[in-house]
């Protein structure tokens, strides 16, 4: 495995286990399928209701918690100093753990800055090892790491070869934050899984296209946090540290760029409505 180091020290691995979309009913059968593959970092969020799953599977996994990197996220509806507080307290109840490795605002929408409060709080308590953000844009995210008194470590993004952040990684490197992706095969989008560039480069290695979009953001520095629930695709998804892209792959696969979300836009009213329904 291979690590980055935060900004506060702390060692997360650049590869993750994500759960998003899985429910809750298969959620702890698939977290331990990942960890008996090798997955050590295990990505959930108070709005995937599937933290109880997430909780349950490490414990009866009988790995150490110090083995674990767990990360989850605040969402929309506990905004705001109190609320967030309480349901940090409620996350770490269904985790069966102490504290998060982890853990992050998931959208920019509601009382953040009440939220982050709390999260500084339970940074300080010891509830927490490192604290950031998911889908800040670079303007939201200067504005709330120049207020912060603990700056955050992480921003969570739709982050894949299409999209592939380049001026957004450029603001968090500048702010000393690490850049994690969601979203790494674009969930097939722009038929990423048949594109004549990945399918001629994991060709060339003996790889599948899944292993060479990994491995492109891997050597560009990004967190990566695929998600599956079959066993096979998990382990397939893990074996992306035995071969290396050149730097002409690189700069090829770096051509996909649109430079724009398949998914949705922060910047547009209707989407912005939309999440407000999830508050």
């Amino acid at each position: 495995m291979e690590y980055v180091t935060l900004n506060n020290g702390v060692r997360m691995p650049k590869l993750g286990y994500g759960v998003y979309q899985v429910t809750p009913e298969e959620c702890e059968r698939c977290v331990r399928d990942a960890l008996s593959v090798g997955y050590r970092s295990i990505d959930t969020a108070q709005a995937y209701y599937n933290e109880e799953g997430v909780g349950a599977a490490w414990k009866k996994s009988g790995i150490p918690r110090s083995e674990l990197f767990l990360t989850t996220k605040v969402w929309i509806s506990n905004a705001g100093e109190k609320r967030a507080a309480a349901s940090i307290d409620e996350s770490l109840k269904k985790l069966n753990t102490d504290y998060t490795d982890l853990l992050l605002i998931h959208q920019p929408f509601g009382d953040y800055y009440g939220t982050y409060r709390a999260m500084e709080q339970a940074y300080r308590a010891g509830k927490v090892r490192a604290i950031g953000v998911s889908n800040f844009y670079p303007d939201r995210f200067i504005d709330l790491d120049h207020f912060a008194e603990i700056k955050p470590a992480v921003n969570q993004v739709e982050t894949h070869v299409f999209c592939q952040q380049k001026a957004a990684r450029a603001v968090l490197q500048r702010h000393g934050a690490q850049i994690e992706s969601w979203g790494p095969f674009a969930e097939g989008k722009n038929g990423l899984f048949t594109n004549p560039v990945l399918t001629d480069i994991a060709a060339a290695h003996g790889k599948s296209v899944a292993q060479v979009a990994l491995r492109f953001l891997l050597q560009s520095d990004v967190v990566v946090i695929p998600k599956s629930v079959k066993k096979e695709r998990m382990a397939e998804n893990f074996d992306v540290f035995s071969f290396e892209l050149s730097q002409e792959e690189m700069a090829r696969i770096g051509q996909l760029d649109t430079g724009k979300s398949l998914f949705f836009s922060h910047y547009d009213p209707d989407t912005v409505e939309w999440f407000m329904t999830f508050a």
